[in-house]
C-alpha cells in the first residue's frame, strides 16, 4: 500500500471513531510471541546495558556517565524501557546503562567495547546493531557485506562472554520501515539479510531476540509508518515506546 493511501485510510478510520484500534498491546501481541516463563529474570543489584547506534543513543549526553536518568540514558526506547523497569522492580537497587552512539556499525563498538561494556560487567546486555552496517554503503565511504557484519557480531559477542560468562544476551532486529524518506527499494533484498544474520545469531547464543521489524510491519496496519518513524529508521515516540514494549515482552520482564 502506497504511504498516501495508508494515510488516506488512517484519517478516515479516525474520522468514523475507531482511532482506538491503535492498540500497542494489540500490536505487541501480534508480533512478539508470548513466553512461558520469563527469558529474563533481575536479581538484587544487577547492571543492565543498552548498546547499539542512533536508535539506541536517542540524544543521550554522552559525557554524563551516569545511570538510571534521562540524560544519560536518552529519550529513545532505552529510557522508555529503563524507565518501566525501574518503577516494576524498585526494590532491586538495578543499574541501567546506555551507551548507543550515533553511527556506529559493529566494528565500531568492538573498538570502544572495553570502556563501554566489559568495564561496565553488565549483567543483562542489550544490542541493536545493523542499520548503518548496511545504510551507510550508500554514501559510498564504507563497503560492509553482510558477512562482514555477521563475523564482525558474532566475535564481538564470543569476546564478551569470555569475559562475563554468566552474561544474560538480547539481541534486537535491526529494522527498516518502508516507504517513509530514507528506506526505499534500494534496501531490498539485501537488508533483510541482516535481520537474517541477527536472528541466527541470537540461535546461536541462545539470547533473547526482539523482532523490531515484526512489530513494526503490525504497527503500520494501525496507522502510516510516518507515525512511528520519521525516516523510516529512527522511532518517533510512539515508535520508541513501541519498542520498550516489544523489549520487555521479549525478555517476560512486562509480566
Amino acid at each position: 500500500m502506497k504511504y498516501t493511501d495508508s494515510r488516506r485510510s488512517f484519517l478516515k478510520k479516525a474520522a468514523l471513531g475507531s482511532i482506538a484500534a491503535i492498540s500497542i498491546p494489540g500490536i505487541i501481541s501480534g508480533s512478539v510471541p508470548k513466553k512461558k516463563k520469563k527469558a529474563i529474570t533481575l536479581s538484587n543489584g544487577q547492571t543492565i546495558l543498552f548498546q547499539g547506534d542512533s536508535i539506541t543513543d536517542a540524544g543521550r549526553n554522552r559525557e554524563d556517565m551516569g545511570f538510571n536518568s534521562p540524560r544519560p540514558l536518552g529519550t529513545g526506547y532505552a529510557f522508555l524501557t529503563a524507565a518501566q523497569i525501574l518503577e516494576k522492580y524498585a526494590g532491586l537497587n538495578l543499574k541501567i546503562y546506555n551507551k548507543g552512539i550515533s553511527g556506529n556499525k559493529v566494528y565500531q563498538l568492538d573498538e570502544r567495547w572495553d570502556k563501554d561494556c566489559l568495564d561496565l560487567k553488565p549483567d543483562v546486555l542489550s544490542i541493536l546493531i545493523g542499520v548503518n552496517d548496511f545504510w551507510h554503503k550508500f554514501n559510498g565511504n564504507y563497503d560492509g557485506t553482510v558477512e562482514i557484519y555477521r563475523n564482525d557480531l558474532i566475535a564481538l559477542i564470543e569476546r564478551t562472554l569470555k569475559v562475563l560468562p554468566e552474561l544474560k544476551l538480547v539481541i534486537c532486529e535491526p529494522y527498516a520501515v518502508p516507504g517513509v524518506k530514507a528506506v526505499n527499494e534500494k534496501w531490498y533484498p539485501e537488508f533483510p539479510e541482516y535481520q537474517k544474520a541477527a536472528r541466527e545469531i541470537s540461535e546461536k547464543f541462545g539470547a533473547v531476540f526482539v523482532p523490531f521489524q515484526k512489530v513494526y510491519d503490525e504497527a503500520i496496519k494501525r496507522a502510516p509508518a510516518s507515525y512511528w518513524t520519521g525516516d523510516g529508521v529512527h522511532a518517533a515516540l510512539p515508535g520508541a515506546q513501541l519498542m520498550a514494549k516489544a523489549w520487555l515482552a521479549a525478555t517476560g520482564l512486562d509480566s
